[in-house]
C-alpha cells in the first residue's frame, strides 16, 4: 500500500471523536459556583422580597441541572436519547404528581 492509497483510505474513515479538553470542565465549574454564589447572597441578604427569593433559587436551580447533566454526565454528547427521554419523563412524572398533591390538598 502506498502513501497515498494509505492517506486516502485515512481520509474515507469517519473522524474519531474527539476528547474534550479541561476548558469546558473549568468553565462548567466556575459557572456552577457562580449559581451557587448567587443563590446563597440572595437568600442571605435577608432585604430581598421571599416571592423573588423563590424566583432565584428556582431559577439557579434549573439552571445548575442543565449544567450538571450537560457538561459532567455528558447528556450533550450523541448516544444519549433514551437517558434524555427517562429524564423528561421522570420530570413530567414529577411535576403531575405535586401537583396532584396540591390539588389534594386543597380540595
Amino acid at each position: 500500500m502506498t502513501s497515498e492509497s494509505r492517506h486516502e483510505a485515512a481520509e474515507k474513515r469517519p473522524e474519531r471523536h474527539r476528547l474534550e479538553g479541561p476548558q469546558k470542565h473549568i468553565v462548567a465549574f466556575i459557572f456552577s459556583l457562580v449559581l451557587t454564589l448567587i443563590a446563597f447572597a440572595v437568600v442571605i441578604s435577608g432585604d430581598v422580597n421571599k416571592d423573588f427569593i423563590y424566583i432565584i433559587l428556582i431559577g439557579t436551580a434549573c439552571l445548575q441541572v442543565f449544567v450538571q447533566l450537560a457538561f459532567w454526565m455528558h447528556m450533550k454528547d450523541r448516544g444519549h436519547l433514551y437517558p434524555i427521554i427517562g429524564i423528561v419523563f421522570g420530570i413530567v412524572v414529577v411535576f403531575t404528581m405535586v401537583i396532584m398533591a396540591e390539588y389534594w390538598a386543597w380540595w
